[in-house]
């Protein structure tokens, strides 16, 4: 859906033009097919006077118009799409070597490519990094290893890892692997936030929330703002002990908006889980932060209670009804699922023997 192309808009998003082609078929070889349908006539209709509405254009008429004009009309949407499958086939469909041409992208020398590269953020350079080997090379060759640790210390602040790291770019890989959103992982960082009041009610309100779970966090939880107007929060939740969640390291991130306390954060999980009450996007299923929003409630309560989640699911309200099924039909089914989640996700240096130092433990 979001494919950064250069035809119309989706939802404030540009469309390619194969996708343009599937939204907008009657805009397709406007130039002949269309003419050929609505504009060629005989010459003795023209001159009548009298001459009735064209098949392209009569549709409630399913034996009165003329047969040379349907066969124009019919040959008229075949050859659009052959159109539409001629350009999904050349995007689809290997082509040979030799008749592939060398564009400017790949004519350009590594000086040229890496001064591009320099105006990328990290999600982007990996990206570009699994285009093709030769901007792997180059990434590679410029891109150190510190670097990526540092983007996983600015993209992840609340990721400790447990043993001595050796390949940072590993690590990011799978922690970005692990997000069920990337486009959620992007609006996490620093964005342009409006002005907000120092002395407001809001943030007197968070000055003292930051504050308490500093002093005194609860169990397993931790939060910390990534802006200056605490606008963007990440946050992380370890898997409760006896849960198939067990030893994850589950992070959230929280957008709080700026009437909070009056209006309730947008919580996401931003590292895959399997759970009835989250869905495959990351957002959680809690009554108390969509309908039953109070004052009294706090960040800290609000972690605290999909930490319960974790424990406790609730299935008759699902957002994934799939796993909600499977949790009430087959308990050991799901445990042994979300526990393979749980492995593969959130516990990334844990499973990464190769990436590891163990005599740094």
């Amino acid at each position: 859906m979001i494919c950064d192309g250069f035809y119309g808009s989706n939802f404030g998003q540009p469309v390619c033009s194969t996708c343009h082609l599937f939204l907008f078929t009657s805009d397709i070889n406007s130039e002949d097919g269309d003419q050929e349908v609505y504009n060629e006539k005989d010459d003795s209709d023209a001159d009548s006077g009298n001459e009735e509405p064209g098949a392209a254009f009569d549709f409630y008429t399913n034996g009165s118009q003329d047969p040379q004009e349907t066969r124009r009309v019919k040959s008229g949407v075949t050859h659009k799409m052959d159109k539409l499958t001629e350009r999904i086939s050349s995007l689809t469909m290997p082509r040979e070597k030799d008749l592939v041409p060398e564009g400017l992208v790949d004519s350009m020398p590594p000086e040229v490519l890496l001064v591009v590269f320099k105006y990328l953020d990290d999600i982007s350079l990996w990206t570009a990094g699994r285009v093709c080997s030769r901007w792997r090379q180059i990434l590679e060759g410029e891109t150190t290893d510190s670097q990526w640790k540092e983007f996983c210390k600015l993209r992840w602040p609340l990721f400790y890892p447990q043993y001595r790291v050796k390949t940072w770019k590993t690590i990011y890989t799978k922690l970005l692997e692990s997000s069920p959103c990337k486009y959620c992982l992007e609006s996490m960082m620093l964005q342009s936030t409006p002005p907000i009041e120092e002395n407001s009610w809001r943030h007197r309100r968070l000055r003292s929330e930051l504050k308490t779970l500093k002093s005194d966090p609860p169990e397993g939880i931790k939060a910390t703002p990534l802006d200056r107007h605490c606008c963007h929060w990440q946050a992380s939740i370890t898997g409760p002990q006896g849960s198939p969640y067990e030893g994850g390291l589950f992070l959230l991130y929280l957008q709080i908006p700026q009437s909070y306390p009056m209006r309730p954060p947008k919580v996401r999980f931003i590292t895959k889980i399997f759970h009835p009450n989250i869905s495959r996007h990351g957002d959680v299923g809690l009554d108390s932060i969509h309908h039953n929003w109070s004052l009294a409630l706090t960040i800290s309560k609000v972690l605290i209670s999909i930490q319960s989640l974790l424990t406790d699911p609730y299935c008759h309200v699902c957002m994934e009804p799939t796993v909600g099924h499977l949790y009430a039909g087959n308990r050991n089914e799901f445990n042994r699922i979300a526990r393979l989640w749980t492995w593969k996700y959130a516990m990334h240096d844990f499973l990464m023997p190769m990436n590891i130092d163990l005599n740094g433990v």
